[in-house]
């Protein structure tokens, strides 16, 4: 039936009520009449390709594709939200379109996740959450949230007016099943109903949970908003905009404040107006908060289909099924999103003729060159970032990369290094929680905000040490970067040391790229030399050395150690043969050739194309670093033992010498030259 219940269609509110939804049902009418329309056209073979954009429940995907809302903001729920997705992802037979109300911190986070997870038949859409701020920053609220708490009440305002239909997440939810069932859920909904909701698994509003509790109005035990279906098109008919905000202003006259955000005012709407909310299953969205009883809504765990950790304690919530959910949620947490990137079924194939197929799967080094093209997903700021840039533009960071091993040497560094850093991390999605567990759990890591951590998903046989040290690169946030390895620990003061030095060398105004001399030990325990007198001290009675003397002796012998023992002052040295120091440059410097991965040449080549831009090398005088021991890499281990990884490497090195005399000319001959006096 298309008419009110006669108590309600008395007030002329219940009126304009009635006359906006029988609008909307002659709109979802012409609407599903055009459908079957352009369904039969596509089955006789003259219907023309859907076009990009205009109605997006039927742009480019069909009308299949669901729509899914999230509110994210900050680096936490940005980080949160990739397990929800993966769960929503490993279940999905349907096209997908995320629509993210993000700040800017999650949105640069996400928009570069998944710009390089590449999962097919997924589109993405960002909305900035400031210029929705000033629509609810007027309501006081207590809830851990914070104003994002409250932003899923602007969403008929944020989202595309031409959408109809939205399914709205909290970013602590978990997907035990295929999401496209809920979406069929808004077939169930009356001609009234214009949002679906669980009810709340707590006594929250029942005001019996302490003496004098106070919660705001609702139905019964109220509704709970971490899984929300939100028929959009018929909360504009009704006013939402205009409603929501009545309702919050009369109930803030004796509130005056909201304890569970948004929850408060759309549950104080529900008890206004019952008649619009569509109550789903409780195993739709089963609550893990504090004061919950949401055993009592299943009787087996295979019911559930979305578990909710609406607790700020999260995983360690009392409930006697916590393991299963703990596990569940563990599954996603540490889920390999590289297989997530598969094709659907009876989806139009989204990818092009990419690089790979002009590859020659017989040619000896294919693995390498596919290494080259292949995109690795890659998340920024996995962990809290704070930078305030310092005010006269010499500040310095430190770039490096490093793998699980090496995860030790981070309290190190930091104890040595003050200034701003920027460390890329190349790890699997379980070893990046480890890390998240690791670096939570101690008081050095704690407590520095100043250090990025992208982390670059493992793909692949090789580790692609030079497409990691880019990404490093690339998110550096100052004028210069010191271009260090995670396996040296940086002399006591050297960030105040080079921030001086970039003025004395007027780096601002002339190309140079300044060499921080390297030495090692082999000693685990080392008395960290507080000078370069006590540094010169231990290396003539053998407790340092410079750096791979006994190995590699080219690779730093330009630094001219015997020069710098009693240098005073900055010179320059020349470039030679295999020359890979450790340089401070403008952040705007070359990046690293990245079809050089694991061992062999990968610093090398970037020290060439320095050389090539005509880059000065000036060695400090008052500078140094520490390589520390470890076990040798798996990737040196493969180049000292396959002849092929050799031959491989040689083939590689000899087309980059190619690459670098048809960018830089005559000039790169010199390269050529030296290689083969090698």
């Amino acid at each position: 039936s298309l008419l009110l219940s006669p108590c309600l269609s008395e007030t002329p509110e219940a009126r304009v009520l009635e006359r906006a939804v029988l609008e909307s049902r002659v709109r979802e009418m012409e609407e599903e009449n055009r459908q079957i329309r352009l369904q039969l056209n596509q089955l006789q073979g003259t219907a023309g390709q859907p076009a990009d954009g205009g109605n997006y429940g039927n742009a480019a995907w069909g009308a299949s594709l669901i729509h899914v809302a999230c509110v994210c903001a900050g680096h936490n729920a940005s980080r949160d939200v990739v397990t929800l997705v993966k769960s929503i992802l490993f279940h999905r037979r349907n096209p997908l379109h995320f629509h993210f109300i993000t700040d800017a911190v999650a949105n640069q986070i996400l928009s570069s996740l998944f710009q390089s997870w590449m999962v097919p038949s997924v589109q993405v859409s960002f909305y900035d959450a400031d210029e929705l701020k000033s629509e609810v920053s007027w309501i006081p609220n207590k809830h851990y949230s914070g104003i994002y708490g409250l932003m899923k009440l602007t969403l008929t305002k944020a989202l595309p007016s031409d959408l109809t239909k939205v399914i709205v997440l909290d970013t602590d939810i978990t997907f035990a099943t295929d999401i496209a069932e809920l979406w069929a859920i808004f077939r169930k909904f009356t001609d009234k109903q214009v949002i679906g909701l669980v009810e709340n698994q707590s006594d929250w509003y029942l005001g019996n949970l302490w003496k004098n509790h106070k919660p705001w109005p609702a139905l019964g035990r109220g509704f709970n908003t971490g899984v929300i279906l939100l028929y959009l098109e018929r909360l504009r008919r009704i006013g939402w905009e205009q409603m929501w905000r009545l309702t919050a202003e009369r109930e803030l006259m004796s509130m005056l404040s909201t304890s569970l955000a948004d929850q408060d005012i759309f549950n104080a709407f529900i008890k206004q107006n019952p008649v619009l909310v569509h109550q789903l299953p409780c195993f739709w969205n089963v609550q893990l908060s504090d004061h919950t009883r949401s055993e009592q809504c299943y009787t087996e765990v295979s019911d559930l289909k979305v578990i909710h950790w609406n607790s700020p304690k999260k995983l360690r919530v009392k409930n006697k099924h916590v393991e299963f959910f703990r596990n569940l949620y563990l599954t996603f947490l540490e889920y390999d999103g590289n297989l997530l990137r598969r094709e659907l079924f009876g989806c139009p194939s989204q990818t092009g003729s990419g690089g790979s197929l002009e590859l020659d799967e017989d040619d000896q080094c294919y693995d390498f060159r596919r290494e080259r093209i292949t995109v690795h997903r890659v998340h920024l700021y996995f962990l809290q970032y704070e930078y305030t840039p310092a005010g006269d533009d010499t500040d310095v960071t430190l770039v490096a990369q490093l793998s699980m091993d090496r995860l030790q040497m981070l309290e190190a560094i930091c104890k040595h290094w003050e200034g701003p850093i920027s460390l890329a991390l190349y790890m699997s999605d379980a070893e990046a929680q480890q890390f998240l567990r690791y670096a939570q759990a101690s008081e050095v890591l704690k407590n520095r905000k100043n250090v990025g951590y992208h982390i670059v998903y493992k793909e692949g046989q090789f580790y692609p040490v030079n497409l990691v040290r880019n990404v490093a690169l690339r998110n550096a946030n100052t004028p210069y970067v010191f271009l260090a390895d995670v396996d040296f620990l940086p002399m006591y003061g050297l960030y105040d040391y080079l921030r001086k030095s970039v003025v004395q060398l007027d780096m601002a105004h002339t190309k140079k790229a300044l060499v921080v001399p390297a030495f090692e030990t082999l000693r685990y325990r080392l008395s960290f030399p507080k000078s370069k007198a006590e540094l010169l001290s231990m290396l003539d009675m053998g407790t340092l050395y410079t750096f791979r003397y006994h190995v590699w002796t080219k690779g730093h012998a330009p630094t001219n150690y015997a020069k710098w023992r009693t240098a005073t002052t900055p010179y320059k040295v020349e470039w030679e043969a295999d020359f890979e120091p450790y340089v401070v440059v403008k952040r705007d410097c070359p990046e690293y050739d990245q079809r050089f991965v694991g061992f062999g040449w990968n610093k090398v080549s970037h020290i060439m194309e320095l050389d090539a831009q005509e880059y000065d090398l000036m060695v400090l005088p008052n500078a140094f670093m520490i390589h520390m021991p470890h076990a040798p890499s798996f990737d040196i281990s493969k180049f000292r033992s396959s002849p092929g990884y050799r031959y491989c490497l040689q083939t590689l090195k000899e087309e980059f010498h190619q690459d670098l005399s048809r960018k830089y000319g005559a000039a790169a001959l010199k390269y050529l030259t030296a290689q083969r006096n090698i």
